[in-house]
């Protein structure tokens, strides 16, 4: 076994973590589909988000669609991301999923991973049945001890994994150096779950909320505690998110809280903000429409079974509107900063 630890640290996590979709050729939603993974507009989308500024990248959960690819398209897809990322910065943080049903199928993944060079995996945990706090801590644990090399991103989503993670899984996630940030999802918000469970992690690894509520935790615990932000609103530009980022930087509070103000407007017709639950149904087509509806990407469609075809109308038309009202604020946002929030290479 390496005695070696990650690249980075808890401590190093700063910024925003861009969430991107995994690219989809035509005919990707087919039963018989084989090769879905477009690997030319997967280099181009890893090459828009870093030269565009974001911090970092995470691949494979569930808008990325780590339940739907085959291992070989995977494995294709995650070579390509790490590739391109180390050809634009070898240092670049880089975090592709690698979630599966079992202990073994995960390491194994994890093992791909490192041998490919990425920073880490972006993880979630078997959910075929419940797992329960001591269950959950030997399986964060089994992972780190046999792949230590590889940093991992904790990924808590509450419909995804069936439940929250214990509070007494804080304390031991904090033991693991391998740990460097949670993404703080699952429809939590930054309220009484988010403080008590910071209250165990302080500052050894950020909980990182959606950028939407990033300005309340800064406010609240500042840069030490709440540096880090993850976003999956970056893959419609990520520009927006970025003036967010920097106002924060530089504390400019006033502009820090309209940014906030305009991208929870922009968000108030998508359902996630509505009832996460119903969300969860259609996750994965309801963020490809978004996606490529705003035209920084061109991800394709969503692979079976979680398809466009049996998507409600009525997700379709406000995702759709969620669309505008962002390219609205992208104009709102220049005009008031005098910055541009387009992308430097155009798609």
């Amino acid at each position: 076994m390496s005695s070696k630890l990650p690249k980075v640290t808890g401590r190093d996590m700063r910024g925003v973590m861009a969430y991107p979709p995994t690219p989809a050729l035509p005919g990707a939603d087919r039963v018989d589909a084989e090769n879905t993974v477009d690997l030319v507009e997967t280099e181009r989308m890893i090459r828009a988000l870093i030269r565009d500024g974001v911090d970092a990248i995470a691949t494979n959960g569930t808008l990325g669609e780590m339940g739907t690819l085959t291992l070989d398209e995977w494995k294709a897809f995650a070579t390509c991301v790490a590739e391109t990322a180390r050809s634009e910065d070898p240092d670049f943080p880089v975090f592709v999923g690698a979630t599966t049903l079992n202990t073994r199928d995960t390491v194994a993944r994890m093992r791909f991973l490192s041998d490919i060079g990425v920073t880490g995996t972006l993880l979630g945990r078997p959910m075929w049945g419940d797992m329960v706090a001591p269950i959950m801590e030997r399986f964060y644990r089994d992972v780190a001890e046999a792949v230590p090399e590889l940093a991992i991103v904790v990924y808590d989503n509450t419909a995804a994994f069936g439940g929250v993670i214990p509070r007494s899984i804080y304390r031991s996630l904090v033991e693991l150096p391998q740990v460097v940030a949670v993404k703080y999802a699952g429809g939590a918000s930054v309220g009484f779950r988010y403080h008590n469970d910071m209250a165990h992690t302080g500052t050894s690894f950020p909980l990182m909320p959606i950028e939407t509520d990033w300005f309340a935790a800064w406010e609240m615990y500042g840069e030490e505690l709440a540096g880090m932000a993850w976003s999956s609103t970056t893959a419609m530009g990520p520009g927006p998110v970025l003036a967010l980022r920097d106002a924060l930087r530089e504390g400019r509070t006033d502009d820090a809280r309209w940014l906030t103000e305009r991208l929870r407007w922009a968000h108030e017709p998508f359902i996630v903000g509505q009832d996460f639950f119903e969300f969860a149904k259609y996750n994965i087509p309801l963020e490809k429409i978004r996606v490529n509806a705003a035209g920084y990407m061109n991800v394709g469609q969503s692979r079976v079974p979680y398809t466009e075809d049996l998507l409600p109308e009525v997700h379709r038309g406000t995702t759709l509107e969620h669309v505008e009202r962002y390219r609205q604020i992208t104009a709102e946002i220049e005009a008031r900063l005098g910055t541009s929030t387009r992308s430097a290479e155009k798609v």
